[in-house]
């Protein structure tokens, strides 16, 4: 039988190699699961992705489905009874940027058509980039094209979206496959 080869990233925790197998490097164009990896990502900020990963279906129950309409709705009280719900990160910074982050999304949404057309925009040609990978030293933090995005988000008010959180929300979108030369994933 031949070995399973993946990117070792993802180590031997089955929720980490799911997701591996079946999400990261995979293209999105789809506005609300666009919109997940954004929640996530901005949470995962200062924390490792298999704490978010592990937490995911908290935050799917806390954030509404990850409907960004609903979020966008989210109040004080809703943001005090996130403060308060421990399937999430309790961070305050983070879940009003999330709120934030909501709104904002909506409104590059408003103004594109769809978030999809906005970030996927930033590509050549719109198609994902399939970077050559032969070890995980060979992946970056950041790109221009990260850069770029991360500054024209930070200029529309954006939060926790630095340019390696969004090189991060790139690789999970399929934006860019970062996935290693002989990986199963490629």
């Amino acid at each position: 039988m031949k070995e399973v080869i993946r990117c070792g990233w993802c180590g031997t925790d089955p929720l980490y190699q799911k997701y591996h197998d079946e999400e990261w490097g995979k293209p999105v164009y789809d506005d609300q699961v666009l919109f997940e990896f954004l929640i996530l990502e901005g949470a995962q900020a200062g924390l490792s992705w298999i704490t978010i990963l592990r937490r995911r279906e908290g935050y799917r129950e806390a954030f509404a489905g990850f409907d960004v309409a609903k979020v966008a709705a989210f109040n004080e009280t809703d943001a005090e009874r996130l403060m308060q719900d421990e399937g999430i990160i309790r961070n305050r910074l983070k879940v009003n940027a999330a709120i934030t982050n909501a709104r904002l999304f909506m409104g590059i949404q408003k103004e594109f058509g769809s978030f999809s057309n906005y970030i996927w925009g930033f590509l050549p040609n719109r198609k994902p980039i399939l970077n050559e990978v032969k070890s995980l030293s060979d992946v970056p933090a950041r790109t221009e094209i990260s850069d770029a995005i991360s500054k024209d988000m930070k200029k529309r008010g954006f939060k926790f979206f630095g340019t390696t959180i969004c090189y991060a929300h790139m690789q999970a979108t399929g934006m860019v496959n970062d996935h290693l030369a002989d990986c199963i994933s490629r």
